[in-house]
């Protein structure tokens, strides 16, 4: 007996063997059939889809569950318009902060504004509380004079905004946040997700330095977990950060590692460690994606996280212990340096089933993306960023170089596994919108950014399902509707390959199902 009969709906399954399906059957948390196969069976519930367009549930393989939940809970300067209007909502947020303590603002971005703000600008209306405002790129901060006064005069950047690993030195001045804290914050952000119809995420970094929030942040999701706050499959990325040399036996051939050896792949179906998270730039929000030529109209070109040669250590290090690596790297001068060190690790150790990534992967130019190929890296792309920024990425990179943002078809012609995400909070996170971005390639002005990089409804499907089980070494469980796979789905209001791609993006998500069990408040 079947515990779920799903009928009367089309089954895009993402499977080529059987590409459309009719009825669906479900038995403990499982695909067992389609169709035909389960049509006579008897199940305990029958559900009639009335119509409607079933998915594999949306694989987002980048995103910051607990800064997302943390965010939805921290007063917000956004949008930026004038220094004055900033001004009075951090001096209100002051009023209600006690003597002494720190006063957290998010939505921070100098480029509404023009300019960056400044300390002394903060300083007259902080009176006396150390004011901390999140850029909204995750790579800097604006603080005033009594938070630059607690650091060392080498990261104390006189004007205040503080980036990548000056930032990290401010956010270690306080307590990390308690595990029930980051728990509850796991747990709104989870279901933010699936009521978009995800059922599995990568968690983009815990532990570090850079987006950890504790150094035991891995058992807040597990307490997260017991607690039923994680109603998704979550696999979690662990900072480069946390790697610390090892005695392990010669034979291993493990440099560093984390303690007692723990890597990629350690964990159950729903709560799993997945690969480790390196650092080699910034972002391009805050100019620290590091180019092989400045920016245009500046006189930069980002910066590297560490030196060329400790990075490429870390990379090899990392593939040497056994984990699945995702590097970040936004710029291509970033992307020059992971291919280089994962070529290095290769040749020392051949892994060929590694599945190592580019995390943003923001600038490839038209040379690397045959390496990227031949390397077998996958690129975890953010739709999203071209839709919401692109006009200001455009401007920066200039008419040669525009072309070449958050690639799309080159990636899939030169045969490079492309993978959708958000990289949530940064970006709205509806995979619905990133398919519809993907084809699109407009920015909310309008400006079509790369035409050429345009792929197909369809292919875009691919990278939020069948590509990110991929990516997460799930593909024996997820990405696809096919029988033996878990029973992970969306039902939408309407088929995504059907309509104008205009409207992809306001498709509801009417339910959505892990193991075969409909999430809290659906409306089935």
């Amino acid at each position: 007996m079947l515990s779920t009969r799903l009928t009367n709906a089309r089954f895009l399954t993402m499977d080529p063997d059987r590409p459309v399906a009719r009825e669906l059957g479900i038995w403990r948390g499982r695909i067992v059939g389609l169709d035909e196969e389960v049509a006579a069976l008897p199940a305990r519930r029958v559900v009639d889809l009335q119509g409607a367009t079933v998915l594999p549930g949306f694989i987002d393989s980048h995103v910051h569950l607990a800064w997302t939940g943390f965010k939805a809970g921290t007063p917000s300067i956004a949008p930026c318009r004038s220094v004055e209007d900033v001004l009075a909502a951090v001096a209100e947020a002051v009023a209600r902060t006690p003597e002494g303590g720190w006063t957290d603002l998010a939505g921070y971005d100098q480029r509404g504004l023009g300019r960056h703000l400044t300390a002394a600008e903060l300083d007259g209306v902080s009176a006396g509380r150390k004011v901390f405002l999140m850029h909204d790129s995750g790579h800097g901060c604006m603080v005033n004079t009594a938070v630059l006064d607690l650091l060392p005069a080498e990261l104390a950047d006189g004007n205040g905004f503080l980036a990548e690993g000056a930032m990290g030195a401010a956010r270690a001045l306080r307590l990390p946040y308690s595990q029930q804290e980051l728990a509850d914050a796991i747990g709104h952000a989870a279901r933010g997700c699936l009521a978009e119809g995800i059922t599995g995420c990568a968690e983009a970094g815990i532990g570090g330095a850079l987006f950890g929030h504790s150094p035991v942040e891995l058992g807040a999701y597990q307490l997260a977990s017991e607690q039923g706050k994680l109603p998704l499959r979550v696999q979690l990325m662990v900072s480069a950060d946390r790697l610390r040399p090892v005695a392990a036996h010669r034979d291993d051939g493990i440099p560093r590692a984390l303690d007692l050896g723990l890597r990629t792949g350690f964990g159950g179906d729903r709560l799993s460690v997945g690969a480790l998270k390196i650092y080699t730039d910034g972002g391009m929000m805050a100019r620290t994606a590091a180019l092989s030529r400045p920016y245009e109209g500046l006189d930069h070109a980002g910066q590297l996280q560490e030196d060329p040669g400790a990075l490429a250590d870390t990379i090899v290090d990392g593939h040497l212990a056994g984990w699945q690596l995702a590097v970040h790297a936004i710029g291509d001068r970033a992307a020059d340096v992971a291919l280089d060190a994962l070529e290095r690790a290769q040749r020392l150790r051949p892994r060929p089933g590694a599945r190592h990534r580019i995390e943003h992967a923001g600038l490839i130019r038209p040379d690397q993306l045959d390496r990227l190929a031949r390397l077998g890296v996958a690129a975890v792309v953010q739709p999203n960023f071209l839709r919401y920024f692109g006009d200001d990425y455009a401007a920066v990179m200039g008419k040669e170089r525009a072309p070449w943002l958050y690639r799309g078809r080159g990636f899939l012609d030169h045969g490079v596994t492309l993978v959708g995400s958000s990289d949530r909070p940064v970006a709205d996170g509806s995979p619905l919108r990133a398919v519809q971005f993907m084809v699109e390639r407009a920015s909310a002005s309008g400006q079509v950014i790369g035409p050429d990089e345009g792929i197909t409804v369809e292919e875009a499907l691919r990278a939020y399902t069948v590509a990110g089980a991929f990516a997460c070494h799930w593909e024996d469980r997820a990405g696809s509707l096919t029988p033996g796979r878990c029973a992970d789905l969306v039902v939408l209001g309407d088929d995504p390959t059907g309509v104008e791609v205009s409207r992809i993006g306001d498709i509801d998500v009417v339910a959505t199902f892990v193991d075969g069990r409909e999430s809290e408040g659906g409306a089935l």
